[in-house]
């Protein structure tokens, strides 16, 4: 049977799971989730709460358990600790990092941030208050989201969702880029989590990288760069 260029192939995962990170919701993967679909795949996105690393991974595990077949499973930031913990799912082929933590062994977002390479931008993430982390509404567009249109980065700022403390302490157990193969995508002006530290997490996973000029934010900006990444994890050559 004849498959048109853009439909995925019988051999290549169809299901897309995209996995969002801390402060933001499923919302902002709309863009992505527009092409894959236009591009005959099935996407589904959790929308995990981030209160806990355990929680979020029993998110995705839920949409993992419905999906007839093999999927790609896609973290943004926090959301690749996420996925890094529940890859190791079977109907998980391949995992993807829209500038993503990769935690290994015992590793959490906490471990990951505490020691940060002299000059770079320091998130500007408030103290706690009750168990929860929220980033200053003043400076999130620039840290976050600064190539995307001022009303879009403060309508982001204006319903950040707080991020637990728990998932950020959460550690990872059984690393799932150890036993599956990955994509990470670079955000190369990110003010969040540095490029330096996104590639030496990409080299350590041995993804295949694509580098692209965005911020932090870069699966909204961007999600035709971002979408393509994922294509090639799904089979895509």
């Amino acid at each position: 049977m004849a498959t048109s260029p853009t439909s995925p192939t019988s051999q290549e995962a169809r299901n897309v799971v995209l996995v969002h990170g801390g402060f933001a919701d499923g919302s902002g993967w709309q863009g992505v989730y527009d092409i894959l679909k236009r591009d005959g795949y099935d996407v589904s996105i959790v929308q995990n709460p981030t209160v806990s690393l355990a929680g979020d991974v029993a998110a995705v595990r839920l949409v993992l358990d419905a999906l007839d077949g093999q999927a790609v499973l896609v973290g943004h930031s926090y959301g690749g600790a996420v996925i890094s913990e529940a890859g190791t799912h079977p109907k998980v082929a391949s995992l993807v990092y829209i500038a993503a933590f990769a935690p290994d062994k015992g590793e959490s977002v906490g471990t990951l941030i505490a020691d940060p390479p002299p000059g770079a931008p320091v998130p500007p993430i408030l103290p706690p208050r009750d168990g929860f982390l929220f980033l200053d509404r003043e400076k999130f567009a620039d840290s976050f989201a600064a190539d995307l249109p001022p009303e879009q980065s403060a309508f982001m700022a204006d319903s950040q969702v707080p991020w637990g403390v728990e998932a950020v302490s959460g550690a990872v157990a059984e690393p799932a880029w150890r036993v599956r193969p990955s994509w990470y995508l670079v955000a190369t002006e990110d003010r969040m989590i540095p490029p330096p530290a996104q590639r030496t997490m990409s080299q350590r996973a041995g993804s295949q990288v694509v580098e692209v000029a965005a911020s932090h934010a870069v699966y909204v900006s961007h999600p035709a760069e971002v979408a393509d990444v994922i294509k090639r994890a799904a089979g895509h050559h």
